[in-house]
């Protein structure tokens, strides 16, 4: 193997038991532009190239961990969201489209506001507090989760991508002892929403590498964190304020009725790109003494 085209032919022939040939491919093409510097039109401009020693080594060592159905991001240290790259490591998910959605229908819905004070469940790579706060200007953005580890990637990505996000590294199931009066006009989580009977239909890679702690749930309470962070809405999130979930997509509907019956108004169920039930929205009563707070 000399040039760079020998190397795609190899990535699909060792991967090709893995991930389809598109796949492949634009894997392959995420490990040229890291590795030499080409998008994918110089790509194919220079794909008889000569490759050197060295770089070999390395594309081969990428290739081996591939086989071992290690993601490319996780190989990388790093994952695109937003027109933003994050660094990442096996203490966070790797961010995915489903929530740029969630993220972008936020920034939507908030464009025009001003000094909004926001939260966000469960911070991993820190990409939904960052990129909330870097598109939503004056906005006081915080960040809690449970992971020190994660806290500690979310907070480099702070500092790499020049935000000031405030992090909490605390269990929300706590939170009636953490919080006192603070009020927020927006509240946005992802958190574990998987169960354990839909791991036969995962991909290996996310099995294998990316934090369970961050993934599952059990199966007999599939709700439980969107049940509690709800709570924590009610008496966290100020009148008429916004709360927004990322979640499972075959409990849509239970979703739904579970934010009708906490008592919030104009609950809407957002369907991703794929045409999956992906986001909850749904709304505060803009009277203060709504009788479900406690």
């Amino acid at each position: 193997m000399k040039i760079l085209q020998d190397f795609e032919l190899l990535f699909q022939h060792e991967l090709q038991e893995l991930y389809d040939e598109d796949e492949i491919k634009a894997i392959f093409l995420v490990v040229v532009a890291e590795k030499f510097k080409l998008n994918r039109t110089n790509y194919q401009l220079r794909k008889t190239a000569i490759v050197n020693e060295a770089d070999k080594a390395e594309v081969l060592s990428i290739l081996q961990d591939l086989k071992k159905h290690r993601p490319i991001q996780y190989i990388l240290n790093k994952a695109d969201f937003y027109g933003e790259v994050f660094q990442v490591n096996e203490s966070v998910l790797i961010p995915r489209q489903e929530t740029e959605e969630l993220v972008d229908l936020i920034i939507k819905n908030h464009k025009s506001s001003q000094s909004l004070k926001i939260i966000d469940i469960g911070t991993g790579s820190g990409c939904i507090p960052i990129i909330l706060s870097k598109h939503l200007i004056n906005s006081q953005v915080t960040t809690m989760d449970i992971s020190k580890e994660a806290i500690k990637t979310a907070q480099e990505n702070a500092r790499n991508l020049k935000t000031q996000v405030q992090f909490i590294n605390a269990d929300i199931f706590e939170w009636e002892y953490i919080f006192s009066d603070q009020q927020y006009n927006i509240i946005v989580s992802n958190p574990p929403y998987i169960t354990p009977g839909e791991k036969q239909h995962m991909n290996q890679n996310v099995l294998a590498y990316e934090p369970e702690l961050a993934l599952f749930i059990e199966e007999s309470a599939p709700l439980i964190f969107y049940d509690v962070i709800s709570s924590f809405a009610l008496k966290h999130l100020a009148p008429d304020g916004d709360l927004y979930f990322e979640i499972n997509q075959y409990l849509g509907a239970e979703m739904k009725e579970l934010m009708v019956k906490k008592g919030f108004e104009q609950v809407k169920l957002i369907k991703d790109i794929n045409g999956a039930d992906r986001i909850i929205h749904a709304k505060k009563s803009a009277i203060k003494n709504n009788p479900f707070i406690y």
